[in-house]
């Protein structure tokens, strides 16, 4: 059992064990909206932590959004440290299973969950990320992918998400991405009403819920775990 929490916002399942699963939020920081989705994945039997990669600061418009980030960004070692941390920490929280860990990065935070696998190809064995793409190499990964991409987005073209769905089936990893017809990017996101599709985001959390329960939470909980 680990001794010391990261920043962050844990949500335990009723039963207080549940395949781990680690959040990592866009660019507004670690708001309601991320907590409230950290409830949704332990009413479903998860474990779910949520980093916090801002220490506390959130932001309410796309300009204090753009400016937390950047700032952020300046330390991007400290970033990924902070996110390969937060995942260490729930694996061990939930009993080391053999399933390992899931990721789930919302657009800012896709880049670190795609990065986990890649870094650490024993720990993190799930990923999922909506309305964010990062090309690395992807060769050590041994992670199952699932993507959820806007059909009209500024912040992620197209391009983009094709390359790294190319960049994933060279190297030889299952992946399944979806586009959502109407959509832009913060579409899952009920507190963004200018981009929230409802229909859009239950089909993706339907998606999101069905992948985790058949790769992570495939693999029983360790005794003692969580």
């Amino acid at each position: 059992m680990p001794d010391t929490q990261p920043e962050g916002y844990l949500a335990r399942p009723a039963s207080g064990a549940g395949a781990p699963v680690l959040v990592l939020h866009a660019w507004w920081g670690l708001n309601d909206t991320l907590k409230a989705f950290c409830d949704r994945l332990a009413q479903a039997g998860f474990l779910a932590f949520a980093a916090d990669l801002f220490h506390g600061k959130v932001a309410q418009t796309i300009q204090e959004a753009g400016a937390l980030s950047s700032a952020a960004e300046e330390n991007y070692p400290q970033l990924r440290a902070a996110a390969a941390a937060a995942a260490g920490y729930l694996y061990e929280l939930a009993g080391r299973p053999a399933g390992g860990v899931a990721a789930v990065g919302f657009s800012f935070g896709a880049t670190y969950a795609l990065d986990l696998p890649a870094t650490h190809p024993d720990l993190v064995k799930a990923v999922v990320v909506f309305y964010g793409s990062w090309v690395e190499s992807h060769g050590n990964s041994r992670a199952a992918y699932q993507g959820h991409f806007a059909e009209h987005d500024p912040y992620e073209p197209s391009e983009s998400v094709d390359a790294l769905e190319a960049s994933l089936r060279k190297a030889g990893r299952p992946v399944e991405f979806f586009h959502y017809p109407g959509t832009g990017h913060w579409f899952f996101e009920p507190d963004r009403p200018d981009a929230y599709d409802a229909q859009a985001a239950g089909l993706a959390w339907e998606r999101t819920l069905a992948f985790l329960q058949r790769t992570i939470a495939a693999w029983p909980t360790p005794k003692g775990g969580a």
